[in-house]
């Protein structure tokens, strides 16, 4: 943690059935409530993929999806700011592999406020604060949870 900021995201990840429609009736769903996206990644499998966002409430987007019969998990990722320059995702891909730390998934998102991008990635519980102690040696910015709701 630095200072009284929380250093990692809650990410909202959704069980959703492969079939038409259903991405949209996800979508309208936090649409109905008042929730916007920041970030959304969707993976596929036969029967069912996995849509996994950042929200501007994500204890809402929990509670709303819950109550409408999803299956929802909150999990901590870790978000940093990647200048758009060569090389700026290298610099946190070699942070993570001097702690020998495995990135599980990850994706990327942009805002209207910034010329850069935004990284999300998943590490093991065990390994979050380790993740987050080698990427602030290596100068990275991480976003906190609050940063997020004023993207």
């Amino acid at each position: 943690m630095k200072g009284d900021k929380e250093m990692t995201v809650k990410q909202i990840s959704v069980f959703l059935e492969n079939k038409p429609g259903k991405l949209a009736e996800f979508v309208e769903l936090l649409r109905s409530h008042g929730i916007d996206m920041r970030a959304l990644s969707l993976a596929e499998a036969s029967d069912f993929g996995i849509a996994r966002v950042i929200v501007d409430d994500p204890e809402k987007a929990h509670r709303v999806l819950k109550e409408a019969g999803s299956i929802a998990s909150v999990t901590p990722v870790i978000a940093i700011s990647v200048s758009d320059t060569p090389g700026a995702l290298y610099e946190m891909l070699e942070a993570m592999r001097e702690g020998d730390i495995n990135i599980e998934y990850t994706y990327a998102f942009t805002t209207r406020k910034d010329q850069g991008a935004y990284m999300v990635f998943r590490v093991a519980d065990k390994s979050i604060d380790e993740a987050v102690k080698l990427l602030e040696k290596h100068g990275i910015k991480i976003v906190a949870q609050e940063d997020i709701y004023k993207l």
